[in-house]
């Protein structure tokens, strides 16, 4: 992974190279100018990206999966495996076999977006992460919310919501307080907590890579001297901050497969 690593901080370092002077991470690079602009439709630098990790996660599993053999091949089996472990582990192993055959589809939908637009993050050239803009983690929140409303008003379509707002074994006084508290608990927190998670962490996960590998531009090209000691020091630390983001890119797409399957979970158990 070396020459990857090395053309991906020089790609994050070259926009201040010519500059001078330190210039650290900035909240506007998650607004970048228009590339194309149609009428009142904005296409900027962010959204390209989107675009490519969707047609790379379309290309990928289209290839992995249409000429599929009883003997896979390499890229048939890499395909399936990861199609495997959002089978296994999150589908059924919280579902069952029939609901999570059931869910399949929109839990692996979930994953992979996730996943391929996390990782352009740390990819030469793009350096940004698809899910570092509110739209994309608003979207999918938005889905796993109405999957699980979905889920729960088709497993009990006149509990749903009485079991949700009005749990089992609470005297009826409580419900004053209880009530309000579940709705906002239920219905309010989890999409914004699913939304905000994702963002967040990719956006901090660029701020950092910006940071350090500025941070060694600054030290190794604008001050030099022995300063190239600490410009090393900041080179390594972007180095492994960029290793660390890619482990940070597929546990938040599992965790967002993982929690949306836990909401269907919650919808479909018995007492609703």
């Amino acid at each position: 992974m070396e020459p990857a690593l090395f053309i991906h901080a020089a790609t994050l370092i070259a926009p201040t190279a010519d500059e001078g002077g330190f210039h650290g991470p900035s909240i506007d690079e998650f607004f970048p100018d228009a590339v194309f602009q149609f009428g009142d439709l904005v296409i900027n630098r962010i959204h390209l990206i989107q675009f490519i990790a969707t047609a790379a996660i379309v290309l990928i599993l289209w290839l992995g999966t249409r000429r599929m053999t009883v003997v896979p091949g390499r890229f048939q089996s890499i395909v399936e495996m990861g199609l495997d472990f959002v089978r296994v582990n999150i589908a059924e192993d919280l579902l069952g076999k029939k609901d999570g055959q059931r869910f399949l589809p929109i839990l692996t939908t979930i994953f992979f977006m996730v996943l391929f637009m996390n990782l352009t993050g740390i990819i030469p050239f793009m350096n940004i992460a698809g899910t570092a803009i509110v739209a994309v983690p608003l979207l999918l929140a938005l889905i796993s919310y109405v999957t699980f409303i979905y889920a729960g008003l088709k497993k009990s379509p006149k509990n749903f919501f009485k079991n949700a707002l009005f749990p089992s074994g609470v005297p009826w006084p409580i419900y004053i307080i209880v009530t309000p508290i579940e709705f906002i608990s239920t219905f309010v927190i989890r999409p914004v907590t699913l939304t905000l998670r994702l963002l967040m962490n990719m956006m901090v996960g660029h701020l950092l890579l910006v940071l350090f590998f500025a941070a060694t531009q600054f030290f190794l090209l604008d001050l030099g001297g022995w300063w190239s000691a600490l410009a090393a020091g900041s080179l390594a630390f972007g180095f492994a901050f960029t290793l660390f983001e890619v482990l940070v890119a597929v546990l938040q797409a599992y965790v967002f497969a993982l929690l949306t399957a836990v909401y269907i979970q919650l919808a479909v158990a018995e007492e609703h």
